[in-house]
Formats: C-alpha cells, sequence, structure tokens
C-alpha cells in the first residue's frame, strides 16, 4: 500500500566540487562529485561555448540555430590549474573555473577587467511534469550596466529592469510591451564599463531574461526544458559582438536581388486581376517608383496553398508575365495550414507519404486556420522540407512569381486558446524525435528554411526571395522578415522603429514593418511619417488589413501623395548605398542599421537614445513620431554631421532641436562621407544607369566609403563578377583629395560619375585628375560644386583659396 502520495519537491540543485578534468583538443570537461558536467568548448578567441549536463551525458549535440559556416579556430590557448580554480586563457578572453561549484569568471586578456561573472551561476530544478530540468543561469549584473537585443520585443532598446519570455507567438495588433510576439532570438548584448559582450541561449524551449528586474544586481536566464547551452562573445566593442553572434548563426545566404530593395505594395487582399492591374497602373500613371505587388491569401482556391481561384485569376502565368513586363514583380503568400481534402492533392501527398504533425498517441495534429480544418507538415523532418520545396515548382518556374511570404508559421492555429499546436504534437527534429515544446519555436524558421530552398531551387539562376513572419535565431540565412500585424497608431510607428533597430543588433537586419499600420485606418499625416520611416528600413513594404479604407500611396490627397513620392524616389536614389551596406551584412555581418549605442558606445548618452539610428555607417535618420509636429529634439552622435536638406553642418554629441515639418526628416550625413546615388527609377534596371552621381561631404580630416555592385541579380558576384570601389577622402583647409581603389571583374554600363562637393571651405582655382591638370572652364565647380569625370578615375585633387 502507498500512503505517500505528495511528490518530492527538491527545489533549485548546484553543481558541487569538481572532481575531474579532461581536455579534448578544443573542448574542455569538468566532472563534479553529483555528476554535472560543464563541456567548455574554445571556439574562437573571443567565443566560449558553456554546455551543462546534469546526467553525466550529453544528448546529441544538434542546433538550428548554429551556421556550418561558422568561423572556428583560436590563436592562443593555455590551460592551468591552480588551487581554488581552473584558469583558461585566450588571445581575448580569460576564464577561470571555481572547483567548489563551477562558477565561471571572466576577464579581458589584454587589461584584465572583469567582464562577466556568474551569480549562483548554473543551477536546475527537476521536471516533474514533462522529465529533464528547468535549467537556469544567473549572473550579476553590475552597475551601470545596460542590456540590448532579444529581436523584435516592442520595448525601448535598452532592456535593463525588464523581463521577457521567448514563444513565439500569432500577436495581432500587439501593443508597446506586448511579450512574447513573433520572434524568439535568446541572444543579448551586455555592455559594462565600455567593454561589451554577448550570451546566446541556444535553447528552443520556452525560456526567460531577466535583465535586473527581480534582483537588481542579477541578470537571469532560464528554460523549461532541453540544456543549459550559451555561447559567450567578446567584443569589446558592440559591433564586434554582433558581428561574431551574426557569424555564429549565420549571415544571408546570398545578396537579396536588388528589386527586393525596392518599394513593395501589399493589402489583403489584391483580388481580382482587374485590381491588381489597376492598382500597379496607378503607380506607373503617377510615377511613383514599386518593384512588387503582393497576393494575399484570397489569390487561392478556397485558401488552399499552391492553387489559384480561376474566377478571380483565370491565367496568372499570362497576369505575372504582363506585371513583369510593367516592372512588377509578384509575391505570393503561403500559409503552413493544409486543407483537410482528399481531392486536393498537396494533402494527398503529404497524407500519403505521412508528412504531417502528429499528436503523442499517433492522431494527426488537426487545426482550424483560414481554409477551415488543416493538418500541418512536419518541417524539422528534411524529407518532408524537400518535399515542400518541390511544391513551388509550378509557382516559381511556371508561373513566373518572383517571391514567396509566409504567414501565420507561428504556428498560429484559430479557435484554441493557446492559438498555437498543443505541447504533446510530435516533430522528427531532424531524427531527434520532440515534442512541440521543443521544435515550437523553430517551426516557422524550417518552414521558411524549406521556402527558401524551393525558391532558390526553382528560381535559379536568379537570387530567391522569401519573407516569414516567425523566426528563431539564424532564421536570417534564409529569409527577410517583418514585424507582423501592427496598428496604424502613432505608437505603432515608434514600435516599427524600435523593432527594426533591434532586430539588427539581434544579428537579423532584412527587417520592415507593415508602413502605415496592419489594423485600423492611419490619416494622411501619420502614413506620410511612417513612409518617411519605411524607405530607410531594409524591407520596405505597405501591408494593411484592407478591412478599413484603402492604403496605397494615392489613398490619401493629393500633398500626401507627393510627399510619399518624393521619399519613395530618395530610397531608389539611395539604392546604391544600401546595396553596398547589405554587401558589408553579408561580407563581415555588419548591421544595416545600427542605434546609437552599435555606433559609439564610448559615449553614455548613446545607451539611452531609442529614435535615431544609422542608415548603413554613414546616414542618421530620427523619425518624427508624434502628429501636428514641425520638427522635433534629437541627439546628435560626436563628429561633425550636415543636413541633408540644406548642408547646414552641426557639430554632435549633442541634443538638438531640428526642424522637419511635414515634407521633411531630420537627415545628416556624417562628415567626409561619400554617398552613391542613382537617379530616380520607377523599378530596379528600368533604367541603363551609365552615371551615378557622388554626393561628397567635406571633412579636414581623412574618411573611406565604399560603393559595391554587381549584376543586381544572380550569383556571378560569387565567382569575382563584381565591382567593389573605394574612395578615400583627404580634407584640408584648402584642398580635397578623392583616390579610387577598384577590385572585383564586372564591368557595368557606368561610364562617368558625377561628383558633387558639399560644404567646401574654399574657393576651387585648380583640378587635377589622375595628375592631369583640368581646364575650370570644362567644368562647373563654383557654380554647382559639381563635376563629371570618368568611372576609371584613380585620383580626384581639388585645390582652393
Amino acid at each position: 500500500m502507498i500512503l505517500n502520495t505528495e511528490l518530492e519537491r527538491k527545489g533549485d540543485l548546484f553543481p558541487s566540487k569538481i572532481v575531474a578534468y579532461n581536455k579534448d583538443v578544443d573542448t574542455l570537461y569538468f566532472t563534479t562529485e553529483n555528476n554535472v558536467i560543464l563541456e567548455l568548448t574554445v571556439v574562437r578567441d573571443s567565443v566560449l561555448r558553456f554546455r551543462y549536463t546534469t546526467s553525466g551525458t550529453f544528448d546529441n549535440d544538434f542546433s538550428y540555430a548554429i551556421t556550418k559556416y561558422a568561423s572556428t579556430g583560436y590563436n592562443f590557448l593555455e590551460i592551468e590549474e591552480e588551487s581554488t580554480l581552473y584558469k583558461i586563457t585566450t588571445s581575448k578572453l580569460i576564464c577561470h573555473i571555481s572547483k567548489l561549484n563551477l562558477k565561471v569568471t571572466l576577464f579581458d586578456a589584454k587589461d584584465l577587467t572583469l567582464i562577466n561573472e556568474d551569480e549562483l551561476g548554473f543551477h536546475w530544478e527537476e521536471s516533474y511534469e514533462f522529465g529533464g530540468d528547468v535549467v537556469k543561469m544567473s549572473k550579476t549584473s553590475h552597475d551601470g550596466e545596460s542590456y540590448f537585443g532579444l529581436g523584435d520585443k516592442p520595448v525601448k532598446l535598452n532592456l535593463k529592469g525588464k523581463r521577457f519570455e521567448n514563444w513565439v507567438s500569432d500577436s495581432y495588433a500587439y501593443g508597446r510591451n506586448s511579450d512574447p510576439i513573433y520572434k524568439a532570438i535568446p541572444f543579448y548584448t551586455g555592455l559594462n564599463g565600455n567593454k561589451s559582450y554577448g550570451i546566446f541561449f541556444d535553447n528552443t524551449f520556452r525560456s526567460f531574461f531577466d535583465f535586473a528586474q527581480e534582483r537588481r544586481n542579477v541578470t537571469s536566464f532560464w528554460a523549461q526544458g532541453g540544456e543549459m547551452n550559451y555561447y559567450f562573445i567578446y567584443g569589446p566593442q558592440m559591433s564586434d559582438v554582433v558581428a561574431n553572434y551574426t557569424d555564429l548563426t549565420g549571415k544571408p545566404h546570398q545578396l537579396p536581388p536588388l528589386w527586393a530593395l525596392g518599394f513593395h505594395q501589399c493589402k489583403w487582399s489584391y483580388y481580382p486581376e482587374s485590381k491588381v492591374k489597376e492598382v500597379t497602373q496607378k503607380f506607373r500613371d503617377l510615377k511613383i517608383p514599386c518593384d512588387a505587388i503582393y497576393l494575399d491569401i484570397d489569390y487561392m482556391d478556397g485558401f488552399r496553398c499552391f492553387t489559384w481561384d480561376k474566377n478571380y485569376f483565370p491565367d496568372p502565368k499570362r497576369m505575372v508575365e504582363e506585371l513583369s513586363e510593367q516592372g512588377f514583380k509578384t509575391v505570393v503568400i503561403i500559409d503552413p495550414g493544409i486543407k483537410i481534402d482528399h481531392n486536393y492533392d498537396v494533402f494527398k501527398e503529404g497524407l500519403e507519404n505521412d508528412y504531417f504533425c502528429k499528436r503523442a498517441d499517433g492522431p494527426y495534429m488537426k487545426g482550424k486556420v483560414w481554409p477551415g480544418e488543416c493538418y500541418f507538415p512536419d518541417f524539422t523532418n528534411p524529407e518532408v522540407r524537400e518535399w515542400w520545396s518541390g511544391l513551388f515548382k509550378e509557382l516559381i518556374e511556371e508561373t513566373g512569381v518572383r517571391g514567396v511570404w509566409n504567414d501565420m508559421n507561428e504556428p498560429a492555429v484559430m479557435e484554441v486558446p493557446n492559438k498555437t499546436f498543443p505541447d504533446d504534437v510530435r516533430h522528427d527534429y531532424e531524427g531527434n524525435p520532440c515534442s512541440h515544446r521543443k521544435a515550437h519555436n523553430i517551426y516557422g524558421m524550417q518552414m521558411a528554411r524549406a521556402t527558401y530552398q524551393g525558391l532558390k531551387r526553382y528560381t535559379y539562376p536568379k537570387r530567391p526571395f522569401v519573407i516569414t513572419r516567425a523566426a528563431y535565431s539564424g532564421t536570417q540565412r534564409y529569409t527577410s522578415t517583418w514585424t507582423g500585424d501592427n496598428v496604424a497608431s502613432w505608437e505603432h510607428l515608434w514600435i516599427a522603429n524600435i523593432q527594426a533597430q533591434r532586430m539588427a543588433m539581434s544579428g537579423y537586419s532584412f527587417v520592415g514593418s507593415d508602413i502605415g499600420g496592419f489594423a485600423e485606418q492611419p490619416q494622411g499625416e501619420l502614413f506620410t511619417r511612417w513612409i518617411q520611416l519605411g524607405v530607410f528600413h531594409p524591407f520596405c513594404r505597405v501591408h494593411s488589413s484592407g478591412d478599413h479604407g484603402n492604403q496605397e500611396p494615392w489613398a490619401f490627397d493629393d500633398d500626401v501623395t507627393k510627399i510619399v513620392r518624393k521619399f519613395i524616389e530618395l530610397r531608389y536614389q539611395l539604392l546604391p548605398y544600401l546595396y553596398t551596406t547589405f554587401w558589408q551584412l553579408v561580407d563581415e555581418g555588419t548591421p544595416i542599421l545600427k542605434s546609437l549605442v552599435l555606433y559609439d558606445q564610448e559615449d553614455i548618452h548613446t545607451h539611452y537614445r531609442t529614435d535615431e539610428f544609422m542608415y548603413g555607417d554613414q546616414i542618421l535618420v530620427c523619425p518624427v513620431q508624434e502628429p501636428n509636429s514641425r520638427g522635433r529634439r534629437m541627439f546628435i552622435p560626436r563628429g561633425e554631421w550636415f543636413n541633408f536638406w540644406n548642408d547646414e553642418v552641426v557639430l554632435g554629441g549633442r541634443e538638438m532641436w531640428v526642424d522637419a515639418d511635414i515634407d521633411s526628416i531630420p537627415l545628416f550625413i556624417k562628415a567626409g562621407a561619400i554617398i552613391p546615388m542613382y537617379p530616380v527609377q520607377q523599378y530596379v534596371d528600368e533604367k541603363e544607369i551609365d552615371q551615378v552621381t557622388l554626393e561628397v561631404y567635406y571633412k579636414e580630416g581623412k574618411e573611406d566609403s565604399i560603393l559595391y555592385d554587381d549584376a543586381h541579380d544572380g550569383y556571378d558576384y560569387t565567382k569575382g563578377r563584381y565591382s567593389l570601389r573605394t574612395f578615400k577622402l583627404t580634407g584640408k583647409a584648402n584642398e580635397v583629395i578623392i583616390q579610387q581603389h577598384k577590385e572585383g571583374k564586372y564591368e557595368s554600363t557606368l561610364s562617368t560619375f558625377m561628383v558633387k562637393f558639399h560644404g567646401l571651405p574654399f574657393h576651387v582655382t585648380k583640378i587635377e585628375i589622375d595628375n592631369v591638370d583640368i581646364p575650370l572652364s570644362q567644368v562647373k565647380m563654383n557654380g554647382s560644386n559639381s563635376m563629371v569625370v570618368s568611372e576609371k578615375f584613380t585620383q580626384l585633387h581639388i585645390i582652393g583659396e
């Protein structure tokens, strides 16, 4: 007879003293008396991985987040045993492991300053409901320490004093401080005493982060299952932390096609075909540039994925071709829910091959989405992903669709309390079978991956373009993303600005918001201000629910239309600059948008700024986020800056008032910058561009700028057919020298540069190009301060008095 029915609650458990240590090349193992093992891997001099088990053995080491292309290797490694600790030294870090309790302390190897230390360190609690452990880590939070990152959280950039949950969630009309929402990116950057480090907690279970909220001197993170498995990434520059995290979890696998960086128009939904044509024709009639038109769920037959409603779209291939002739690329939506319909080929194939997710006891996971009752593919099974990729053949290769938009892939399920799958749904997880508790946060990522692989296959030799709503760390390898179902409100304009910056500092730069708001209807002023922000986001798309009125650029009044056109044209003029920053992202992992703290962490004022951001390395943007504003106060970073609109030079390191009536936005260019600009086009590659304008902003001193170019699509750039120009500007009191160095084998249609000088402090008396005097009569330097030069110049020397 069993009399005791009470569970023995053991509470938090902790490692005891180390009893064994061994080393296997770059991996160190520390075993404690109570069978805890710490596996410490030296990934790089500045990257250490900490992985713990409480059972004496580790599960199969597998991660969807870590890319196989991640950099590894170190320059120096030394392990010393001392009386109370083990000391691991690389060229960047010194790590102490306490013999008493496995606690970790990390120091800068150069100046021996403390960077990060365990408080309670690793501890765990047995999970009686599911088995395994709730794994926990707590670290000391130092005075003045700040925290950034964590993906799409709609809160102020500095996370100090807040707590968050990572559980990918369909969050229609979320608001400021809503949590959790669409993304789960368990990576944050700490900034302590002007030294920056990152922690990536690679655990896909429901996880939590507390940034000194519960206890003011403690930062902690924990998960409801899985391993305590985290990477420590040292800077000391925040930009290096973000770049190294991006290297670890993956840079985009290729550059986007340039058209994907143009302006996109979307609505739920444009149908029938005549409505689509009406909208696209109006863009061309009004001369508002646009590259992509989107078809939401109503293009399908009864919301069945990979089908067309032939009443609305009788000949999709012809329509897509005709749109293409006008310069429009067609992007269509694809959701994960497959309608239960035995006359539907996609459903029948999935059923026959056992590709759908199942509940714990064997029945298929059934849930209601737009088509009604659906089954859902298990995208964690490589065979299912291969099948899913193949389904895109007709849409992409035969019909000519150029992009795919994955929605509802949290996965979202209607009419159930938790809005997603139950915990007991089973997944293959790459041959590591698990429940939905583990797979939930990566389900959308794996759907996006399968979609990307399909587009890459059938778009070839062009580049694929995919968008996803749900994401986990590493999704940036495959797709762009947007911030989900926002609202037409001034609050959401603020949120959009924050989220795009935060995603960029979380390794995911190709991001935008639904410009104007998805839910409800913006007034013209809000729409205008949102466009002014949105054209400086890497992904630029207007989208709305359609329930509350129209949201095209001409849907308000003529004044709004003129301003919107002006800013979309500016987007297209700046495309060579944006494309260059994308190349930097793909090449180096450098974020496209940089919050001011990422740009200048030495200035303490930047740690608490939220509105201003850098667009690339040389353009400062600050949106106007309140109605009836004719300007705003903003913080200008240290250095000299040119007001884009009037060339006024301001000295940074301070807050100041900036005029910005409804047709303007605070926009500044870094002194010394050389900004490349295209002529206005109605869509990418509409014109054969033989001249690019170089906007040169004078600086007394030196500044480097770059310009990357290639064929704007395809993969030839990976074979060396690209053009990378480095411009070195040297400014003196009475002269400016610009040196150009070009590498790469790409030969474009470019023949000349129009060079425009801003802020020259002298009257030009002499011009030399490649050491040859050019008569002033041939140029107009003292009129418009501009001149035309061959694109092949190597040195331009402007002399004055």
